[in-house]
């Protein structure tokens, strides 16, 4: 996730340091995590153990497919969470903040995408065909990959927007305060939102619109730029809106927000800026601010993007944004109208060491600590 101070012990330093591998324990001195809170009207009901979970997405007939950070995928229904259903753990690299970071289903479930560093630290998306929601291990193919420079933030998260598309999110690369200026570089993926269609071309095409696919020396795959570690996003699943949450380097943490009708080219600002905060020379002009951000504090430290909530269980959280902070670990949701936040809530349950979200295709909310717990967010039982 790039650069959270999560134990003392780490306090500074440039990257996560393997951190995404400890225990929920190693969260340092914090109460109990509180499960439930009936002021606010939510819970959080456990339904399974995963071995380092980092990513979930909807799956056919109503399943949530989990990526697991050491290379396997696993399938949580009615029934629990089952056996692999894909294991490269041998292809897979963990150190750093590496792993098996990213999966997503087209929207007809019939090809999986996964994203992971591959054992040379090279990112890598590949393609599975999928039938009667199996995958067919023949079928990989690798469809995009970008050499890391570095082993923290490499970003590594997938969604099919609204249009179709695959959009996949990458970090600057890595170390600390964007060394290479990869943010701001067009002619890189590093620090970038991409946006393909790899249902055409070889291995993909370039969607029509891409904002930068006729500017000299731009790579035109991106789609939106100036990002240091966007850990997480998501698409509205009522409105198409895009919100990603993105990593700080020392002070502020931020939300980031683009309406569905966008056409693309956003520079979030990294790093000229952090948040709304200078970092790096002078802010860009073109610089799109966050809709939301926060300082770090003792207890907060790295964001973990969510998504807006629009399952039918917790009516307290309609059309709110769900999201949390990887050392703080409490869940929370903004309040948003035409792409500006009018509240934040706190909403009193902790999940440990929340690394991802995940949304069913019920649009029921799931939230993934890194130690192993699977939670569900549920509404709170009446005294």
């Amino acid at each position: 996730m790039g650069s959270p101070r999560i134990v003392s012990a780490i306090v500074g330093s440039f990257c996560l340091v393997a951190t995404l591998a400890l225990p929920s324990a190693a969260a340092g001195e914090k109460a109990p995590p509180e499960k439930s809170a009936k002021k606010a009207g939510v819970a959080l009901s456990k339904v399974a153990t995963a071995k380092n979970p980092t990513a979930g997405t909807a799956g056919p007939d109503g399943t949530v497919w989990i990526a697991e950070r050491p290379g396997t995928v696993r399938v949580l229904s009615d029934k629990g969470l089952g056996d692999p259903v894909l294991d490269i753990t041998k292809e897979t690299t963990n150190d750093g903040e590496r792993g098996l970071l990213g999966l997503a289903f087209d929207p007809e479930f019939e090809h999986l995408y996964i994203a992971f560093t591959n054992l040379e630290g090279t990112s890598t998306v590949d393609e599975f065909a999928v039938k009667g929601g199996e995958v067919q291990k023949d079928t990989r193919r690798t469809v995009l990959t970008q050499e890391q420079p570095y082993a923290n933030h490499n970003g590594g998260d997938l969604a099919f927007g609204p249009d179709g598309m695959l959009y996949i999110a990458f970090g600057d690369g890595g170390s600390g305060g964007d060394p290479h200026d990869n943010g701001q570089n067009l002619g890189t993926f590093l620090g970038k939102m991409l946006r393909i269609d790899p249902g055409k071309g070889d291995p993909y095409a370039i969607p029509e619109g891409n904002p930068f696919a006729d500017k000299p020396g731009a790579k035109p795959e991106i789609w939106a730029y100036g990002l240091r570690n966007p850990w997480r996003f998501s698409f509205d699943a009522a409105k198409g809106d895009m919100l990603i949450g993105d990593v700080g380097q020392s002070k502020r943490e931020e939300i980031d927000w683009a309406p569905a009708k966008s056409g693309g080219g956003e520079n979030y600002g990294w790093s000229r800026m952090e948040g709304t905060l200078a970092f790096n020379g002078e802010e860009p002009e073109n610089h799109v601010p966050p809709v939301f951000e926060y300082d770090h504090t003792p207890s907060r430290c790295s964001v973990t993007g969510g998504y807006v909530y629009r399952g039918q269980k917790v009516k307290a959280l309609k059309g709110k944004y769900v999201f949390s902070d990887y050392c703080e670990g409490d869940i929370r949701a903004l309040s948003m109208k035409n792409g500006q936040v009018t509240g934040e809530t706190n909403l009193g349950v902790n999940g440990g060491e929340v690394v991802a979200f995940a949304q069913g295709g019920d649009k029921e909310l799931y939230a993934l600590a890194i130690g192993g717990d699977i939670y569900r967010l549920d509404p709170a039982k009446r005294p």
